[in-house]
């Protein structure tokens, strides 16, 4: 589904060149739950961007279903966004003005779809994420669990190809943190979610099926959970963690 080949990211001028993202090269398959983790500074965030269109590359490719999104010119990249990409980010982004319902469908409307249609829709994907009870609600009268739903429901309504959460529990205490990702690991299993989601927490990645760590705008290591069970997963991440060196407290 996803394709990112030898990008390269640097930021600041010629007497002061910033190399954030130097040849980061990975693939991701339709269905797969991928966490990338790194200490402050590593990349992670800069990738992230950089896939969801928000920032550009420097050099290199990214593909998604074999579409080169560099290529795309200004009109045609709103709409990728709109209909390929689903945002999931650690405050919600929710519009304080719009219901729970109007957040969700907002994607939809501005395709200018049938209203009506919008309606089933967002109602469909709030049922399968438990809070059909909240969609007329507005965003400060529910808590931050439900926003954080609520904000996975707008990042699926579309059917969109690729979910991308970045830090999407670090506004949330632990209780709701482990509702929401075992939320989008149902989304994974049983709607065919594909996730990839930037986290500085090991408990959140490993939730994930395969964790990519960054260090120095490169790939230092991956793991793949394969059969193992979370808790195992877990501990391996801590000893990935530890490899990378400098300051651990930014990651574990």
């Amino acid at each position: 589904m996803l394709q990112v080949k030898n990008i390269e990211k640097y930021y600041g001028n010629q007497n002061n060149v910033t190399k954030a993202l130097d040849r980061v090269s990975f693939d991701v398959c339709d269905g797969e739950f991928i966490a990338i983790m790194g200490a402050s500074g590593s990349g992670k965030t800069t990738l992230l961007n950089c896939i969801s269109t928000i920032d550009t590359v420097s050099a290199g490719d990214i593909l998604l279903e074999g579409e080169n999104i560099a290529d795309l010119p200004a009109d045609r990249l709103a709409r990728f966004r709109r209909e390929k990409l689903g945002f999931v980010f650690q405050d919600f982004n929710l519009l304080d003005t719009l219901t729970i319902e109007e957040n969700i469908g907002l994607a939809l409307s501005l395709n200018h779809q049938d209203p009506g249609k919008v309606q089933n829709q967002v109602k469909a994907v709030a049922s399968k994420l438990g809070i059909t009870d909240i969609l007329e609600k507005f965003p400060y009268q529910v808590s931050g669990g439900q926003k954080q739903r609520a904000a996975c429901a707008r990042a699926m309504v579309a059917g969109q190809s690729l979910l991308l959460a970045d830090e999407p529990t670090g506004a949330l205490d632990s209780r709701a943190s482990k509702n929401l990702l075992e939320i989008m690991t149902g989304m994974n299993r049983d709607m065919g979610a594909t996730i990839l989601m930037v986290t500085h927490d090991a408990y959140s990645a490993s939730y994930a099926g395969r964790v990519l760590f960054l260090k120095d705008g490169r790939i230092f290591n991956e793991l793949l959970k394969g059969q193992r069970n979370r808790s195992v997963f877990y501990h391996e991440i801590l000893d990935v963690l530890a490899l990378l060196g400098g300051d651990v407290s930014d990651v574990i």
